[in-house]
């Protein structure tokens, strides 16, 4: 890792992101794009150590409460967070500052901040959003080799649950000829029935490749799917969306599935939800012993 001093934190839609760089490992990561000018290694991760600083600023500025977003482009819970603790300082000043939150991850590190989730979502609204990608464990292990594997990521979803702490999966990316199956469409459907998760984002049946990613993605398939790599290169050549041939089956039976289980999966309106800031009166939650 190395540290910065960042100019800025927040973007135009109040979104924020602490690292830059990841040390997951998940072969498809369209962070490791060239385009987006990262001048570093993708895993000496960059840190914002003066985020907290400028995060408290931002919101002191602001004259409306709204959501604050992190984990779009860089994960809150990477292994470095354990000590660095930047996620947990700023979830702090949003609950201090009367704040939403709407944040995403793969990792159960996240129950680690369950008390300030709660503090937030006490307040104003707190909404997770859980990354899901396949419910085989072993190909989860491949795909995602250094963070939570499903199973882990379902018992937060859960957890959250049991805490009337809204979720939001994210059911991206689907690898053609790797999780492009009913099979795994189906399992990661009961996952969310079973969590009770609020809304389910899927840009469709695919994945997304340009320069940066493709190499890295290729060179995995190289490495754990012999002969692959020479499927998608006659199928997609340099696309930038590479679509599961299976696409229309799947979206079908996926929403299908949303509207018979009742959950949100229009991507406009999984996105307003996230944007919504919402202010709640006073309550009393506590948290159970063993948390």
């Amino acid at each position: 890792m190395h540290l910065v001093e960042a100019k800025g934190l927040l973007s135009s839609q109040n979104g924020m992101n602490l690292y830059r760089g990841c040390t997951h490992g998940c072969i498809y990561c369209d962070s490791r794009s060239t385009c987006y000018q990262m001048k570093h290694d993708f895993e000496d991760v960059e840190v914002k150590i003066n985020a907290p600083e400028l995060l408290e600023s931002a919101l002191r500025r602001k004259r409306k409460k709204c959501m604050i977003g992190t984990g779009g482009m860089g994960d809150p819970y990477i292994h470095l967070e354990k000590e660095l603790q930047l996620t947990r300082k700023c979830l702090s000043l949003i609950a201090d500052y009367g704040f939403g939150l709407a944040i995403q991850t793969k990792s159960a590190r996240i129950l680690r901040d369950l008390d300030l989730l709660l503090a937030i979502h006490e307040q104003s609204k707190c909404v997770v959003q859980m990354t899901l990608t396949t419910y085989d464990e072993n190909l989860c292990r491949i795909l995602e080799p250094n963070v939570s594997t499903t199973e882990e990521r379902f018992e937060v979803l859960k957890i959250l649950r049991d805490y009337g702490i809204p979720t939001v999966v994210w059911f991206s990316p689907i690898l053609p000829f790797i999780n492009d199956t009913d099979e795994n469409l189906r399992g990661i459907m009961d996952m969310c029935l079973e969590a009770k998760v609020h809304g389910i984002i899927c840009f469709g049946m695919g994945m997304t490749l340009r320069d940066g990613n493709r190499q890295y993605f290729y060179a995995k398939l190289d490495e754990h799917f012999p002969g692959l790599k020479e499927r998608y290169i006659a199928r997609y050549g340099d696309l930038y969306n590479v679509g599961s041939p299976r696409q229309e089956r799947l979206l079908s039976m996926f929403r299908e599935l949303c509207q018979g289980y009742g959950i949100i999966h229009s991507v406009p309106e999984c996105f307003a939800y996230l944007q919504a800031f919402e202010e709640r009166g006073p309550k009393q939650m506590s948290l159970p012993l063993g948390i």
